[in-house]
């Protein structure tokens, strides 16, 4: 059989899927073995990641399923919900790459706002206090706050804002790689669909 055959295509996507759901299943076990070590105190960060590693194994086995039985509602579902995150994931991998310096502080202050939890996690781990300004008589998780004899503390944006252009750079080329993974499997669940079975009747079109 040559490539480009049932075969080959119904093998293609198959293995597209399972490295789908590998993906998956890393991302549920990387959230809980953070939240399990105390790494990431904050229940919407793991709750977040988990949901998105579980979305995407239930895409992924709605896929494999498709694929290994030739089923179309199935590959269609499949072909429809693979499109939409396409389209997401390539418009938030394009967002992530072209934010500016101001753009991303913005967004990186909004985010600090938002939750405390996330600022004890970064605070402890970047060994910071504050996002722009710290006042010394509140609380602060980090080790410099709480050394003896007391240092200065620096303030956490003047750290985050030295990796957040290499981060935004890393997650937005990673989510474009990802991105045209997915158009691909795409491409390769249409040509699936409209293929004949070899091993059912010759003239039955499936």
């Amino acid at each position: 059989m040559v490539c480009g055959g049932f075969v080959c295509t119904k093998n293609g996507l198959c293995a597209l899927n399972i490295l789908y759901v590998m993906v998956s299943l890393l991302l549920v076990g990387v959230a809980a073995w953070g939240k399990w070590f105390g790494l990431v105190s904050s229940i919407r960060v793991v709750a977040g990641v988990i949901c998105v590693g579980i979305f995407l194994f239930m895409v992924a086995f709605v896929g494999l399923c498709g694929a290994l039985k030739h089923h179309q509602v199935l590959l269609f579902f499949y072909m429809i919900i693979l499109f939409i995150v396409f389209v997401v994931q390539f418009s938030v991998s394009c967002a992530c790459l072209s934010l500016n310096k101001d753009q991303q502080n913005n967004l990186l202050e909004v985010g600090w706002n938002k939750s405390e939890a996330t600022q004890m996690d970064v605070e402890k781990t970047l060994d910071c206090c504050g996002y722009s300004s710290f006042n010394p008589n509140g609380t602060c998780a980090a080790r410099c706050f709480h050394s003896n004899p007391p240092v200065t503390c620096n303030t956490c944006a003047s750290i985050i804002q030295q990796y957040a252009g290499e981060v935004l750079r890393f997650v937005g080329g990673i989510g474009l790689f990802f991105s045209f993974t997915e158009i691909v499997g795409v491409w390769l669940a249409r040509k699936y669909r409209n293929m004949k079975d070899p091993r059912s009747n010759p003239g039955a079109f499936l």
